[in-house]
């Protein structure tokens, strides 16, 4: 069921360098239809159908990518979907996000979500949410949702749960824990031993809160951000002020500005599936299977050749492959990536040492 006090603020505005040449700034990773025929965000938006109105969803984007999220975003009104007009980590962003939703209601409950994880388990995401959302609106809690490690991944945040909360309201299905700590990415023996231990969490950036709440803990914690989004509650016009005050925002992630501050954070372990779709790896598992263990989304054809990813743009060109193993081959209508599948992670490097025109 909907509720009018609900919000939700997805963040748009990421690059996704290690998908070029498919991703590019204008159009990176969650505008792309890497997996079926809609856009990540598309999908993000329509996950939350049914459990935040419309009308209520807050898209936050930058500059270069404003009219085509409006484009993709159609569902949602324009007003809706703002431009950072710099780019200034996911602090100042969720600041500015919770402004604009005090400003509408003081009193309302919001959750933070990336734009660009693969979900497909609508209906226990909405359950956790939820589950969340009680939480947040009947306790002074900054709630997260943690992913149950399946690796020991480098790549990732960890959360170190404790024991169960008291502050569990009745009729909830998912118990949230205390959190002890946040972790930054461990290298992977250290990331065994979080795995072994059994008690942590990946760190996806999906939070939840009450206005109040996130006002009182930023207070506390980072006063330049809590005086940011005091003034959305003082102003006659937001795109103003978010003009003049935006850019002057010291750059921080949420986690150094508030979550590994805060004094009441809890969270809730996710029991529906999720990706972040974080490389071209990530998409092959999406791909289809073809001889020795190929992923293609175009035909293909192969004599001794294992391991390989390709994927095109216009998914009908044929690819041939003859004695190799472990790339990844990517064609759009002006590039061709053809990369080592070990190095997925460091294909952003090339974007650098490209033309301009090809960013």
């Amino acid at each position: 069921m909907t509720n009018n006090h609900s919000y939700a603020l997805i963040l748009a505005g990421g690059s996704g360098t290690r998908f070029w040449p498919l991703s590019r700034d204008a159009k990176p990773k969650q505008l792309l239809n890497l997996l079926g025929e809609k856009t990540l965000l598309e999908q993000t938006i329509e996950r939350l159908e049914g459990f935040v109105p419309n009308e209520n969803i807050i898209i936050l984007t930058n500059e270069i990518q404003l009219e085509l999220v409006r484009e993709v975003a159609h569902t949602l009104p324009t007003e809706n979907i703002y431009a950072e007009p710099a780019k200034r980590d996911t602090g100042p962003a969720i600041a500015l996000g919770a402004g604009i939703i005090a400003a509408r209601d003081p009193e309302a409950t919001m959750v933070v979500l990336p734009a660009d994880h693969m979900i497909e388990d609508t209906e226990n995401f909405q359950q956790v949410l939820s589950d969340a959302m009680a939480v947040a609106s009947e306790s002074p809690s900054l709630v997260t949702i943690g992913i149950k490690p399946t690796w020991p991944c480098p790549s990732y945040g960890y959360i170190e749960r404790a024991g169960p909360s008291p502050l569990t309201p009745a009729g909830i299905k998912n118990f949230p824990h205390e959190v002890t700590c946040f972790r930054e990415k461990p290298d992977t023996l250290l990331a065994e031993r979080f795995l072994k231990r059994g008690n942590f969490a990946w760190n996806a950036g999906m939070f939840i809160w009450s206005i109040p709440t996130l006002k009182h803990e930023l207070a506390a914690h980072c006063p330049e951000l809590a005086s940011f989004v005091d003034k959305f509650e003082n102003t006659d016009c937001i795109e103003s002020l978010i003009q003049n005050d935006f850019d002057r925002l010291t750059p921080i992630s949420i986690d150094y500005a508030l979550m590994e501050k805060a004094a009441h954070v809890l969270n809730i372990q996710a029991n529906f599936d999720w990706d972040d779709v974080g490389s071209w790896l990530s998409v092959a598992k999406y791909l289809d299977d073809s001889e020795e263990e190929n992923k293609t989304n175009s035909p293909l054809v192969q004599i001794d050749s294992s391991n390989n990813i390709i994927f095109t743009e216009d998914k009908k060109t044929q690819v041939a492959l003859l004695g190799v193993d472990d790339l990844i081959v990517v064609q759009t209508g002006d590039s061709l990536l053809v990369a080592n599948k070990h190095q997925a992670d460091e294909i952003k490097k090339l974007v650098g040492k490209l033309p301009e025109e090809l960013h």
